[in-house]
């Protein structure tokens, strides 16, 4: 069937929302009443703002869908989606945009601090079935209200994935999310050492076809079709400054992949590429791997 204008490759639902940078001589961060740091940033650029980005800078249609506030966050999401040329749909958030403050260390390790009062509202299920009935595939980062559109998605047919960042295995909020979804991301930050157990029970209890457990520098793990496959790490191709944002990056280089049909393997280089690609990004940039760059990096990464 011939493409439209109006076609989708990708809906990406929730995850938008505002970092303010923080560079940190060490972290963690020793006891004390103040610390004189270089730099301090808000800048838009949450999980699916990120998953968007990739996505589009390897040549996707894509489309996202989130609740944005009346504020001055809300003004920096919607700025960052025209700045990239990324279609926004933003239902108004009650409680206002998210937001999160990210400590930078030197090595480029973060720890994330959650504004857990923003957001609130819904997606009208009209416009959800709307932009999913345009749409090759839809991701869906586990932020309220994704998880009331699941039941939607799948009325529509479009094929879901979700990637459920430092789940321990058992946390309750992210259960919907992992057994709904035909591709599952995950993060080993707070698995059990060995994955495996977990990454089972997601693909026997729900839908998935996939599910890929991603450690860093250690590279990747993925299970498909019952069959366990190591994804090894790329290197990275300058220094290395920030870890914020490579799991979104990984996800878009291996949805970018998957979506073109091709096998686990290069799915897996594809993300570990990406992956590699988004540590030497500053944490107050946003920038992803171009589709040149990615599959040059891939033909020789392994």
């Amino acid at each position: 069937m011939e493409r439209t204008k109006d076609d989708l490759d990708v809906l990406v639902l929730g995850g938008a929302g505002v970092d303010t940078i923080v560079y940190v001589p060490e972290l963690p961060l020793p006891d004390a009443d103040s610390r004189l740091v270089e730099g301090v940033l808000a800048r838009a650029g949450h999980t699916g703002d990120f998953v968007a980005l990739g996505l589009s800078r390897l040549g996707l249609r894509v489309h996202h869908l989130d609740v944005v506030g009346d504020d001055p966050e809300g003004e920096l999401v919607r700025a960052f989606h025209r700045e990239h040329g990324i279609a926004l749909t933003a239902p108004h958030a009650p409680a206002g945009t998210r937001r999160a403050v990210n400590l930078v260390g030197p090595d480029g390790r973060r720890a994330s601090l959650y504004d857990g009062g923003r957001g609130g509202g819904r997606y009208p299920d009209e416009t959800v079935a709307a932009l999913a009935g345009r749409a090759r595939h839809a991701h869906v980062s586990i932020t309220q209200p994704a998880a009331d559109a699941l039941p939607v998605l799948r009325e529509a047919g479009v094929t879901v994935s979700t990637d459920l960042h430092d789940w321990d295995g058992e946390a309750a909020h992210h259960l919907p999310f992992a057994l709904a979804a035909d591709l599952v991301f995950c993060s080993a930050a707070a698995l059990p050492a060995d994955p495996l157990p977990t990454m089972r029970r997601i693909a026997e209890q729900g839908r998935a076809r996939v599910v890929v457990v991603t450690a860093g520098a250690d590279g990747a793990l993925q299970l498909v079709d019952g069959t366990v496959r190591r994804i090894a790490p790329a290197v990275p191709p300058a220094p290395v400054v920030d870890s914020n944002g490579a799991g979104d990056a990984f996800a878009a280089g291996y949805l970018y992949g998957w979506l073109r049909g091709e096998d686990a393997e290069r799915c897996g280089r594809l993300g570990a590429v990406a992956g590699a690609h988004a540590c030497t990004v500053p944490a107050t940039a946003a920038d992803a791997v171009d589709e040149a760059t990615l599959l040059r990096a891939a033909a020789t990464a392994g």
